[in-house]
């Protein structure tokens, strides 16, 4: 099964810079490379399996550049640096996952929002009602609404999905990936194998909404392995074009995953960027409390 990304294009940015810092380490014993790719896929699979019955509180802090604002300071100082914006918001969420009609066995992300920049907006008991029936539906109209609803608290460049990136390496998925070992490293204190992937087509790939235009881009990336046994840690994936206006784009992102209370991995955080022309204009930080069952 493959995950359906997706970012709703606009204008932004933000300063901050958060690293991943590879370390080569010393020769060990590993898994064959079948042996990792038939464990990611197992995992994929019982992620795939259990994420309709699984909730969770998420928080996205977005830091956006903004245009310049049309107020200009009289003050040369000031005025120069008045050129752009940095803006930050914070959304809370009840979050979960669902299929959507005739979309199986594809998963997406759904998702209710509690409060904006510490401001309620519904209670969390209501939040989850709305999301419970939003996924019953199976409607992909009301996905939307709710995309719709998630960017009108003043977000830009949304990255949706990314949390289930894993099940693009399931059982059938992994088929249109060529995968590449790339050497070794460590993820916070676990000795882990990295592996370069490549999907063949972009049928699964990103799916990016321009307006009322879409259009899908094959991803790559590096994933992280534990060296031990092939758990997942980590996954980055990213896209590279050049659009209309002749920028180069750039989306990036890192997804952490953890083995959850109930047996299976979760996503714990998710980093996303959008570049253009090589300036970072907008960061998404997607953290997740840890997943309950419905």
């Amino acid at each position: 099964c493959s995950s359906d990304l997706s970012r709703i294009n606009g204008m932004a940015s933000a300063p901050a810079v958060f690293g991943f810092v590879l370390l080569i380490s010393p020769a060990f014993a590993q898994p064959a490379l079948s042996k990792i790719l038939a464990r990611v896929s197992e995992e994929a699979e019982v992620l795939q399996q259990n994420a309709p019955r699984i909730l969770t509180q998420e928080t996205l802090e977005q830091r956006a550049l903004m245009p310049p604002s049309r107020f200009r300071p009289r003050n040369e100082s000031a005025a120069a640096g008045a050129d752009s914006r940095l803006r930050i918001r914070e959304i809370v969420s009840e979050y979960s996952f669902g299929a959507l009609s005739g979309a199986a066995p594809n998963l997406l992300e759904f998702r209710q929002v509690i409060s904006v920049d510490g401001r309620a907006v519904q209670t969390p008991e209501s939040a989850r009602r709305a999301l419970s029936a939003a996924i019953q539906s199976a409607d992909d109209r009301a996905r939307k609404r709710m995309l719709e609803e998630f960017a009108k608290n003043g977000l830009v460049d949304i990255a949706t999905d990314y949390g289930l990136i894993l099940l693009m390496f399931g059982s059938r998925a992994i088929n249109n990936i060529k995968i590449t070992p790339l050497g070794t490293a460590w993820v916070g204190t676990e000795q882990a194998l990295t592996l370069s992937w490549q999907q063949t087509s972009s049928s699964g790939g990103a799916l990016e909404f321009h307006g009322r235009e879409s259009v899908r881009r094959a991803l790559r990336g590096t994933l992280w392995v534990r060296a031990s046994d092939g758990l997942p840690l980590r996954v980055n994936a990213w896209i590279e074009y050049t659009d209309p206006a002749k920028h180069l784009i750039r989306d990036d992102a890192n997804v952490e995953y953890i083995l959850s209370a109930h047996g299976f991995l979760t996503p714990a955080s998710v980093v996303h960027r959008h570049l253009v022309d090589g300036r970072l204009m907008t960061e998404n930080l997607y953290h997740y409390e840890p997943f309950k069952l419905f």
